[in-house]
C-alpha cells in the first residue's frame, strides 16, 4: 500500500538516519585519534580509572560488573557524563591505550557507580582483577541503527494490516475519522482535574489518533495512565512504549498499583529494582520451573568459579561446553513462560526499539494489539516509533513538544528534519483536532508558572492552588529567611569580571566565579533548614558540572549536579541554575534553545535561583525575556553583593593593599566579622523585608509611609523635612564633623533604615573610616570608626601619596583591558578609591560642615542591603564610574545595577 507519501517519507528518513549514522562514527573516530583520554572524558563519553566493586550473574546468565572510581578516593563520584541505560560500551584496560577487553551494555549508572552486562561471547575472554584499573568508553549503537532501518522498511513495504488506517492519517495526510460516540466514564483515579478528564474521554473516543500534551508538573503520566485502564476496561489489549527506560519504568510503577496484568519487556539489566517483579525474570521466578532456573544458575556461577580457577586448555574447553548446555536448557523455559506472560497481559510494555519484531513480540500474532500508546514521544526520534506503531489500528502519543528535542548528533540531519518528531510534526498538521492539552500543574509556585505559561505555551497553563503560593520556608524545619521566602532570585554578575574558561577543544565552558556564588547561597538554603536533597543544580556544560561537583559534592553529598538533560521529567524544591557564559561577544551556545531553559525552569518546585551574566545572556531575546521576567517578578541581586566572598576565586591580587592571593584565605558565609552563624542565609527578615519595601521601580515615587521614614531620623541632632537630599546632607554633615574632631567613634541608632545605612557606609568609605553593621532586625546599629595609625595593627588612612607600581595612575580602559582574562574590579576600586579618600579627606577637614559632597546614584530601582557591606559601599561608587565609561552600556542599565 506504499503511497508516494509514504515512500518520500522513508526515503528521506533513511537519509537522515545514514547522516546521523555517519556523524556518530565519525564523532567517535575522531574522538579516538585525535582526543586525549581526559578530553574524551570531560566530553562524557569515556569514564578512566574504574575499579571493580562487584560481579554477579543476571537473567540469561547475563555478567554484570559493577565499576567504580578508583578506591584510593574515598567517597569519589564519577565525572559528569552523557552515558545513560542501554549504552553500548567498550571495556580497556587502564594501561593499554588501544586494547579494547569487551563489548557489554551498560545497565545502571548513579553518581557513584555504573553497571555494565556483558554477553557470554566474552566470558572466557575476560579476566577481571578488583585490584587493576579499566576504563569505559561509549560506542556506537549498531543494534539500535538496524532496527530503524529496518522498521522503515518494513513500513515502506506494508501491505495490509490492523495499521492500515492509522498510516494513511499520520503520513498521507487523509484527516482522522469522526470520534466515537462513548458512554460516560467512572474514572479509577477520582482526583483528575477537568483539562485531564477531557483528554482521558478525548484519546478513547478517537479512532486513529489522539496527542496528550502535558507540560511540566501536569500530570501527564497520571493521565496516560488513566487512559490504559480505562482501555483495558473496554477489553482492549494495550501495548505501552517510551524511548528510555526510565520511562518505560516509570510507567510499570504507576500501573503496578492498579493491579493489571502487566509485562515489562527488554534487556533483563536494564530494569529498574523495583519493576523486577513485572519483569521476565520475575515471570520465571513464579513459575513451575522457578527451582529448575534457579539451580540452573548457581551452577553457571560455579563453573565460572571453576575456569578461572584452572590453566588447563581442555578443562577450559569442558566448561564452554557446559555453560552453553545450561544456558540453553535455562533459555528454553524462559521461553516457555514469556509466552504464556504475553498472551495473558492486558498491557505489555517496553522502549520503543524493545518492541521490535526480532524479540518477544515476534510470538504473537499481527492483530494481538488494539492500541499502541507511546509516552515521551516528543523525546523520540520518529523512525522509533514506527517500531511499535505497525502492531495496531490506533495510536495515542503523549508528551511535550516545548521540552528537549529527540537528541541527534549530526547538525545537518536534525535541520533537515531528524529532530522533529512524530508528535511536534502532527500537533503542527492536525492542531486541535487531535491535540488535548493538559492545563493546571500541580508542581510550581504560581510565579515559575507564569513564567512558562506565557513564553511557551500561549498563557493557557495555571498553578493549582495547592502548589500556587507554596515556597521553601513552608516546608519542615525550614526557617523563614530572604532566600526561603521568595520563588525567583536573579543573581547578576554582569560588571563583575566573572568571565567564562573555556577548555583546549573549545567544547565546553566554565564558570568559577558562578561556581562560588552556587556554593553561597547553596549554604544560605541549607542554614535555613533546606535538606540538600531537596536542591538541584544544573548547568549546561560537562566542565561546569564537574566544578560544581568538586566544590559541592563532598560538603553535599545529597545534592543532585547535572547538565539540563540529566534533569527531564525530574523536579526538586529548589532549582539553581549556574548559566555560565560571561563574555564580551554576547555569545551564548546552548543556551540559546529555549526549550533547554524552559525544561531548566521547570524542574523547580517552590525555588528558581538564576545565576548568569545578563549583559550577555540579554543578547539572545528569549533569554532576555527571561532576566526581564526575574528582574519583574522576583529579588535581585547583582554578584558583588557576594564580593568579599568570591574575590579569592576571582581576582588574582589586592591591588593597592599589597596582599598576595595566596595570603587570603576565602571567607564564606559565615566567615569575617560576622557572628558565627549569623552569615546572609540568617539575615533578619523583617529588615529584608524593609529593604525590598524601599525597591521602586524607575520614575515611582516613594509611599508616604517610606517619605515618612526617611525624614524621621533621630541621629546626633534633628534632620530636616526635605526629604532623602536632606537626609543625606544631615550624614555628611555629621561624618565631617566626626572626620575633623578628636573623637575615635560614632555610633548611629537603631531608628535608622536600610537606605539610611546603606548612606552611612557610603559616606564612612569615602572618608576612609572604619564602618561595621552589628545587630538584627530592629537592634541592627552601625559604627563607624576612625582608622588606627599605621603600626598599630590596622590599616593606616589613605593619603594621597604616589601610587606604587602595582597601581598605574591612569584609569584601565575597557579597550585596554580587553586582552585581560578578568576585569580586576577589586583592584580598579582600590586604586581610586586611594585617589578619592585623600581629597575628600582634606576638603572635609578644611571645610567640615559642608560635608564630603558624595555623588549620589539617582534613586531609581533599590536593591537589598548586604549583611556586610564596610566593602561593598565603595565598590558602589566604583561600578558607577566604571559602568558610566562603557559606551555599550545604555544609563537605565547602568542604573539596574548601582541603583542603591
Amino acid at each position: 500500500m506504499a503511497s508516494s507519501a509514504v515512500e518520500d517519507f522513508v526515503t528521506k528518513q533513511l537519509e537522515l538516519l545514514e547522516l546521523e549514522r555517519d556523524a556518530e562514527v565519525e564523532e567517535r573516530r575522531s574522538w579516538q585519534e585525535h582526543s586525549s583520554l581526559k578530553e574524551l572524558q570531560s566530553r562524557g563519553v569515556c569514564l578512566l580509572k574504574l575499579q571493580i566493586s562487584s560481579q554477579r550473574t543476571g537473567l540469561y546468565g547475563q555478567r554484570l560488573v559493577t565499576f567504580e572510581p578508583r578506591k584510593c578516593i574515598a567517597g569519589a563520584e564519577l565525572p559528569s557524563n552523557s552515558f545513560s541505560s542501554g549504552d553500548i560500551v567498550g571495556l580497556y584496560d587502564a594501561t593499554n591505550e588501544n586494547g579494547q577487553l569487551a563489548t557489554g551494555v551498560l545497565t545502571r549508572i548513579t553518581q557513584k557507580s555504573v553497571t555494565v552486562a556483558f554477553d557470554e561471547t566474552h566470558d572466557f575472554q575476560l579476566s577481571l582483577d578488583r585490584d587493576s584499573l579499566y576504563r569505559l568508553l561509549k560506542l556506537a549503537n549498531d543494534v539500535t541503527y538496524k532496527r530503524l532501518k529496518k522498521a522503515l522498511t518494513t513500513l515502506r513495504k506494508f501491505q495490509s494490516g490492523p495499521a492500515s488506517s492509522l498510516i494513511e492519517v499520520l503520513l498521507a495526510g487523509s484527516p482522522p475519522s469522526p470520534a466515537s460516540e462513548i458512554a460516560p466514564l467512572t474514572f479509577y483515579n477520582t482526583a483528575l482535574d477537568a483539562s485531564q478528564k477531557e483528554a482521558v474521554s478525548f484519546a478513547l473516543a478517537q479512532k486513529e489518533l489522539a496527542i496528550i500534551h502535558g507540560p511540566p508538573g501536569t500530570g501527564k503520566t497520571t493521565t496516560v495512565v488513566e487512559i490504559i485502564l480505562q482501555a483495558v476496561k473496554q477489553g482492549l489489549k494495550v501495548l505501552c512504549c517510551a524511548p528510555s527506560n526510565v520511562a518505560v519504568d516509570n510507567l510499570v510503577e504507576r500501573l503496578a498499583q492498579s493491579k493489571q496484568r502487566i509485562l515489562r519487556l527488554g534487556h533483563p539489566a536494564r530494569l529498574l529494582e523495583s519493576v523486577q517483579q513485572h519483569s521476565l525474570d520475575a515471570v520465571l521466578a513464579r513459575g513451575d520451573s522457578a527451582q529448575i532456573v534457579a539451580d540452573i544458575r548457581r551452577d553457571i556461577d560455579q563453573v565460572f568459579a571453576k575456569n578461572k580457577k584452572t590453566q588447563d586448555k581442555r578443562e577450559k574447553g569442558n566448561f564452554r561446553n557446559e555453560i552453553k548446555l545450561l544456558r540453553k536448557e535455562l533459555k528454553e523455559r524462559e521461553e516457555a513462560a514469556i509466552i504464556e506472560s504475553l498472551t495473558s497481559a492486558n498491557v505489555v510494555l517496553a522502549t520503543n526499539t524493545g518492541a521490535s519484531p526480532d524479540g518477544p513480540l515476534k510470538l504473537l500474532p499481527e492483530s494481538h494489539f488494539d492500541v499502541v500508546v507511546v509516552d515521551e514521544c516528543a523525546q523520540a526520534l520518529e523512525a522509533s516509533c514506527w517500531i511499535p506503531l505497525l502492531k495496531a489500528r490506533k495510536c495515542i502519543l503523549a508528551g511535550d513538544h516545548k521540552q528537549l528535542p529527540p537528541t541527534t548528533v549530526s547538525h545537518k540531519a536534525a535541520l533537515a528534519g531528524l529532530s522533529l518528531s512524530l508528535m511536534e510534526r502532527l500537533a503542527e498538521e492536525h492542531g486541535s483536532s487531535v491535540v488535548r492539552m493538559l492545563t493546571t500543574q500541580y508542581r510550581m509556585h504560581q510565579a515559575i508558572t507564569c513564567w512558562a505559561s506565557e513564553a511557551m505555551y500561549h498563557g493557557q497553563l495555571t498553578a493549582h492552588p495547592s502548589v500556587a503560593a507554596h515556597l521553601l520556608r513552608d516546608l519542615p524545619g525550614v526557617a523563614t529567611t530572604e532566600e526561603t521566602s521568595v520563588p525567583l532570585l536573579l543573581v547578576d554578575t554582569a560588571g563583575c569580571g566573572l568571565f567564562e574558561l573555556e577548555e583546549e577543544d573549545n567544547q565546553s565552558r566554565g564558570n568559577p566565579g558562578e561556581v562560588r556564588l552556587v556554593s553561597l547561597h547553596i549554604q544560605a538554603l541549607v542554614d535555613a533548614g533546606v535538606q540538600a536533597g531537596d536542591i538541584a543544580v544544573i548547568a549546561p556544560y560537562n566542565l561546569q558540572v564537574d566544578l560544581l561537583r568538586q566544590s559541592l559534592a563532598h560538603k553535599h553529598p545529597e545534592l543532585e549536579i547535572k547538565s539540563v538533560d540529566g534533569f527531564q521529567g525530574r523536579e526538586k524544591e529548589a532549582v539553581i541554575l549556574s548559566f555560565v557564559r560571561s563574555n564580551r561577544k554576547g555569545e551564548v551556545g546552548f543556551l540559546a534553545e529555549d526549550r533547554r531553559i524552559n525544561v531548566a525552569v521547570t524542574r523547580a518546585r517552590r525555588h528558581v535561583a538564576v545565576i548568569c551574566d545578563s549583559h550577555t545572556v540579554n543578547s539572545h531575546p528569549f533569554l532576555k525575556t527571561l532576566v526581564d521576567y526575574f528582574t519583574e517578578h522576583g529579588e535581585v541581586r547583582t554578584a558583588f553583593e557576594y564580593l568579599d566572598d568570591i574575590v579569592p576565586e576571582n581576582y588574582a591580587h589586592e591591588g593597592s593593599q599589597d596582599h598576595s592571593h595566596a595570603a587570603r584565605k576565602p571567607r564564606g558565609p559565615a566567615s569575617s566579622s560576622r557572628k558565627p552563624g549569623s552569615g546572609r542565609q540568617q539575615k533578619d527578615w523583617e529588615a529584608g523585608a524593609a529593604a525590598r519595601q524601599n525597591r521602586r521601580k524607575p520614575g515611582e515615587k516613594p509611599s508616604g509611609s517610606e517619605a515618612q521614614s526617611q525624614a524621621s531620623l533621630k541621629a546626633g541632632g534633628p534632620r530636616g523635612a526635605g526629604g532623602p537630599d536632606s537626609t543625606a546632607e544631615h550624614f555628611r554633615a555629621l561624618i565631617a564633623e566626626f572626620v575633623a574632631s578628636e573623637e575615635t567613634k560614632l555610633e548611629f541608632p537603631t531608628s535608622l533604615n536600610s537606605h539610611d545605612r546603606l548612606l552611612v557606609h557610603q559616606l564612612a568609605e569615602e572618608h576612609g573610616l572604619r564602618h561595621d553593621s552589628a545587630g538584627e532586625g530592629k537592634a541592627r546599629r552601625i559604627t563607624v570608626r576612625k582608622r588606627s595609625p599605621v603600626g598599630a595593627g590596622s590599616r593606616a588612612p589613605q593619603s594621597p601619596a604616589t601610587p606604587s607600581p602595582a597601581q598605574p595612575e591612569p584609569e584601565p580602559s575597557l579597550e585596554k583591558q580587553s586582552s585581560r582574562a578578568q576585569l580586576d574590579l577589586k583592584a580598579l576600586h582600590l586604586e581610586r578609591l586611594q585617589r578619592q579618600q585623600s581629597g575628600q579627606a582634606q576638603l572635609a577637614k578644611a571645610q567640615p560642615g559642608m560635608g564630603s559632597g558624595l555623588q549620589k546614584a539617582p534613586q531609581k530601582k533599590k536593591k537589598k542591603e548586604p549583611k556586610d557591606v564596610s566593602h561593598h559601599a565603595g565598590l558602589k561608587q566604583c561600578f558607577l564610574n566604571f559602568f558610566q565609561s562603557q559606551p555599550l552600556l545604555h544609563k537605565s542599565e547602568t542604573l539596574r545595577y548601582i541603583s542603591i
